[in-house]
């Protein structure tokens, strides 16, 4: 992938966690169990990320973790919860922040490989990072495709608030609820990144 197709990075988050992402970032998981804030994790995906640790020796939840495009399998799964949901934008200059990680597929699913940012981006497929769909008549090809189209920016600690450039909601109500939230942030509506 040439970096220069990186023109954002999303984070995928309910509206009850806005408030303290535009004040505080983006945080690792770990960090952010000790501020109130919602989950929209599957928590079978989060127990297996757990497990997870890197050649540096940090484990996955050190990370805030980005997608290169939130219409993915995670979004897909969560669609019914588009109206509550938001895309935190975020500046693709957080590749070059040292330690920082590219993994080419879903960083939970066995097979996907580690690699240091923004070097590693030679390693992806940017025909299935955003690729419309990621299905497949054959089911190793799709869950594959399904793997890269998940493929993750890994952020040591936090996205700090400086790299937040606004933020994607489904409809115009949800725009509102949004900007009441984090007036710092701006809203887009985009209802294609919601399967809407």
């Amino acid at each position: 992938m040439d970096r220069s197709l990186v023109t954002e990075l999303h984070f995928i988050t309910p509206f009850d966690n806005l408030h303290s992402i535009a004040r505080l970032g983006i945080l690792c998981h770990n960090q952010a169990e000790s501020v109130p804030h919602l989950s929209i994790a599957e928590t079978s995906v989060q127990d297996l990320r757990r497990k997870v640790r890197l050649s540096n020796g940090l484990w996955l939840h050190d990370y805030a973790n980005l997608y290169f495009d939130a219409r993915n399998p995670m979004m897909y799964v969560r669609r019914s919860r588009r109206h509550a949901t938001a895309v935190v934008r975020v500046n693709p200059s957080v590749l070059d922040i040292p330690g920082a990680v590219v993994t080419d597929g879903n960083a939970a699913t066995g097979g996907t490989r580690f690699f240091a940012s923004p070097q590693g981006l030679t390693h992806l497929d940017e025909q299935r990072v955003y690729a419309e769909w990621w299905t497949d008549d054959n089911p190793w090809d799709q869950a594959e495709r399904k793997r890269q189209r998940c493929s993750e920016v890994l952020i040591p600690g936090y996205v700090p608030p400086a790299y937040l450039m606004g933020c994607y909601v489904y409809n115009a109500r949800s725009e509102q609820v949004c900007q009441s939230l984090a007036a710092g942030l701006g809203v887009v509506v985009k209802p294609h990144v919601f399967f809407g």
